[in-house]
């Protein structure tokens, strides 16, 4: 359903290292800030939060929404950093099994975020999320999930995204990466995403690749684990089988993409 030839995912232009973006001092001050859970804080090493968001360009005075914020890692340093200037919009699913926990970590630290705008995401129903107003729009490690609920679904979330966006706006994505080399239906299963799939999603919604990094790779992830990227860090599916194997390997091996919209 995707059409994408094979230069527009392979033939785009080296990322600056991630070293040389600059780290916005609100964005900074958010990430030191001892409120932050020291379960969240000691991810930092696998996530990258400054890096990542350099990459993306994230500002305080943006507004910037966020697919899926789940438990609220990256919420944590983003409610704070927009706050007072900018705008931080939470867009989880809008099935309750997906909404309820959101609402719930947004009411529990509404003093330290603010207001924070909830817009859910439907997969049948138009967005509610005003067309051209956001600078950026992030998602961290969902796109494997959207596409584990079918191709429409996913195809559904890109075209929202470039719908929120202004003209000259950011979607950055980080997922699990799946080689390109691997079968492809290992995507439904294993929480694992090619490359590739994500940059025909985003091409095929209008977007534009602008840049990849490296920040979030994991080069002892050997992607092929029995309860696929689940089984590492922090899920560690496993339980105590081989725990102490995969706590040494780390969390997951994740591509980074930055697309904008014409």
């Amino acid at each position: 359903m995707f059409l994408a030839t094979a230069a527009a995912f392979i033939a785009i232009a080296p990322a600056a290292p991630a070293a040389a973006a600059k780290v916005d001092p609100a964005i900074a001050k958010a990430i030191a800030d001892p409120q932050r859970s020291e379960a969240n804080r000691a991810r930092d090493v696998y996530r990258h939060p400054a890096e990542t968001l350099a990459f993306f360009d994230v500002k305080p005075e943006q507004t910037v929404i966020e697919y899926y914020p789940g438990g609220g890692w990256y919420t944590e340093i983003l409610a704070p950093a927009l706050r007072g200037k900018g705008r931080y919009v939470a867009m989880p699913p809008s099935s309750e099994r997906s909404l309820a926990p959101v609402k719930a970590m947004l009411e529990k630290n509404k003093d330290r975020f603010g207001a924070v705008e909830l817009v859910p995401f439907s997969a049948t129903e138009a967005s509610t999320f005003p067309a051209g107003t956001a600078d950026r729009v992030l998602t961290f490690r969902n796109v494997h999930n959207l596409m584990m609920n079918g191709d429409a679904v996913a195809a559904k979330a890109f075209a929202d995204f470039y719908a929120a966006l202004k003209p000259g706006g950011i979607l950055g994505v980080v997922d699990h990466r799946l080689p390109e080399s691997k079968d492809s239906a290992l995507e439904k299963k294993s929480g694992y995403l090619k490359k590739s799939t994500i940059i025909k999603l985003a091409t095929a919604a209008g977007f534009k690749l602008v840049g990849e990094s490296e920040i979030n790779a994991n080069p002892k992830d050997t992607h092929d684990w029995p309860d696929g990227v689940w089984t590492l860090p922090p899920t560690l599916k496993l339980g105590d089988v081989d725990r102490t194997k995969y706590q040494a390997i780390g969390e997951s091996d994740r591509v980074t993409l930055k697309f904008a919209k014409p």
